[in-house]
């Protein structure tokens, strides 16, 4: 269980800040969805859950322990993975090369499993060509696959994605969504998307909203 705490965040001074006194809670096995305009704070929200960058108020508990002092550094290497709507994937690297690395960094139980990467890339749709062309080559949508499969590979318990279909067209986000509801209902994994698309946050379990400073939960 991931939650929040009486969570603050802002720039210069508190009188200006993004959001106050945040309360919530995220399961294993539940997809969420954090909506909002741009500027509302969404996508630092999730830098923070994601433990890229200090609360300015309030903490952030894995499991009832504090993030901060399982280390940051720690936590994002083994707790969490991060989907970015840009992939962030390693461009001189094939998609398999992509998913070796990566259960290496984490130290994954999959660590060194050559077989086990070419099963996830499969059951994502990368074929056995693709998985050793430079990622490069692929298209936007193959590979946010990689990407998502690259969250696969790892043992952590929290997935966070920030805009993971913004590049992408209608038929490829609503592939990329159901991925993620298969990372959660079936890996049991936490996860949890900021988006501003309307189609994906409903194909989401649970529905979080940040406008004005707070957050309302819609479902």
């Amino acid at each position: 269980m991931l939650t929040v705490n009486n969570l603050g965040y802002w720039y210069d001074q508190q009188a200006n800040s993004l959001f106050e006194n945040v309360n919530l809670s995220f399961a294993p096995g539940e997809s969420y969805a954090i909506v909002g305009q741009s500027g509302t704070g969404k996508t630092t929200f999730l830098s923070l859950i994601a433990g890229l960058d200090k609360p300015k108020a309030g903490t952030i508990e894995l499991d009832g322990k504090s993030i901060a002092k399982i280390g940051l550094t720690t936590y994002r290497q083994r707790h969490v993975a991060i989907v970015f709507q840009s992939y962030n994937l390693l461009t001189y690297m094939s998609p398999l090369e992509n998913l070796m690395t990566a259960m290496s960094i984490t130290r994954s139980s999959h660590q060194g499993d050559k077989k086990y990467a070419q099963s996830m890339l499969r059951q994502l749709g990368i074929t056995d060509e693709q998985m050793t062309k430079n990622v490069q080559k692929l298209s936007g949508g193959q590979q946010q696959r990689v990407a998502i499969a690259r969250t696969m590979c790892c043992d952590a318990e929290v997935v966070v994605a920030d805009e993971p279909t913004g590049n992408l067209d209608e038929k490829n986000t609503a592939e990329v969504v159901r991925l993620f509801q298969k990372i959660a209902h079936e890996q049991g994994k936490c996860v949890i998307i900021v988006t501003h698309e309307s189609e994906v946050a409903a194909a989401c379990d649970h529905d979080y909203r940040l406008a004005h400073h707070l957050f309302t939960v819609e479902r």
